[in-house]
């Protein structure tokens, strides 16, 4: 997709500051039906999939981990509203554009009993959603949502200094390695689509999701309030152990030790997060003099970045960074 920026445009890009609720919702269930991301999910899924109940499964059902999943499952109501605001908003859908939408659905889909009811215009069908869909995100991201909050905001504060060191077009040059910002377009690979999508003045809000994994999403409808959905950073082993499980008092080996050594591996985990050096060190309990050193291998490894602002050191992940703490292999690779 390419999308088209204006000097207007520039001057209204947003970066939200929580996550999205029903944004996350949809990108779990995506998530659930796969297997991608087994570092970071796995221990999740074999939480969240037993708890699964019927009304869930209907989002699934609208939700298919690969292909078009209906834009009215995003409402953009949902920045303000909150989860209760989007549904609110998804239950007031003109029938029309709700079928428009289901028309887009695969074949399969589209014959399932529960989608064949939302078509019909059913306003028991279209409830039915509304609880599927709250019912899912107390399941699959409420006992969690203080990590999700935790990954959002670092990766919001690392986007923030970015654009105070750099600016807005070096904000979006460095959003993910699938955006290359070519002024003034910014080309983004979402997998299925090759439109083009032009602000002409309505600016672009962009939404760190931690849910989202390999590539950025969009809005398929270009009418719509313009979004760009991107994924973040995330620490492997951010699932809290469950209920009774006894953690052990040993330090938690990282996946990339092997690779990098214990500590240098966990200064690079603890960067994903954006820091000072003295924060690294009280991070990963270091000395500031040994985190410094560390700090100097990964970048010069090109690992990280480091800005310099007011005398302090502010070390953030570098692209191939972050493919490598993700466990996800380089483009074109």
């Amino acid at each position: 997709m390419r999308i088209h920026f204006t000097s207007v445009d520039l001057g209204r890009i947003r970066l939200a500051a929580e996550p999205d609720p029903l944004w996350e919702t949809l990108l779990a269930a995506h998530m659930l039906q796969t297997a991608q991301g087994p570092l970071v999910f796995d221990a999740w899924r074999a939480r969240v999939r037993p708890r699964l109940t019927d009304p869930m499964r209907r989002v699934l059902a609208l939700a298919p981990p690969r292909g078009y999943s209906p834009d009215f499952l995003t409402p953009p109501e949902t920045a303000e509203g909150g989860l209760a605001g989007g549904i609110d908003a998804m239950l007031s859908l003109p029938r029309q554009r709700l079928c428009a939408e289901l028309e887009l659905l695969s074949a399969d889909r589209r014959e399932l009993r529960f989608v064949r009811g939302l078509a019909e215009g059913g306003s028991g069908s279209l409830r039915a959603l509304g609880e599927g869909l709250t019912a899912l995100h107390e399941a699959a991201i409420g006992p969690y949502l203080g990590k999700v909050r935790e990954h959002i905001e670092a990766d919001r504060a690392a986007r923030s200094q970015t654009i105070l060191l750099h600016g807005m077009e070096h904000l979006l040059a460095t959003l993910h390695p699938a955006i290359r910002w070519s002024p003034p377009v910014l080309e983004v690979a979402v997998p299925g689509t090759t439109e083009d999508l032009y602000l002409e003045g309505r600016g672009l809000r962009l939404v760190p999701s931690f849910f989202c994994w390999r590539a950025p999403t969009v809005l398929r409808d270009p009418e719509l309030p313009p979004v760009l959905v991107y994924p973040i950073v995330h620490d492997p082993a951010w699932l809290p152990p469950a209920p009774g499980h006894v953690v052990p008092e040993q330090r938690r080996e990282p996946p990339l030790a092997a690779l990098l050594g214990r500590t240098r591996a966990e200064v690079l985990e603890a960067t994903a997060r954006g820091c000072t050096t003295s924060e690294l060190a009280r991070r990963v309990r270091i000395a500031m003099a040994t985190a410094s050193h560390h700090a100097s291998v990964l970048r010069e490894a090109g690992l990280i970045t480091t800005h310099r602002a007011n005398g302090r050191a502010y070390h953030t992940l570098s692209v191939l960074g972050r493919e490598l703490l993700n466990g996800r292999p380089l483009l074109g690779q």
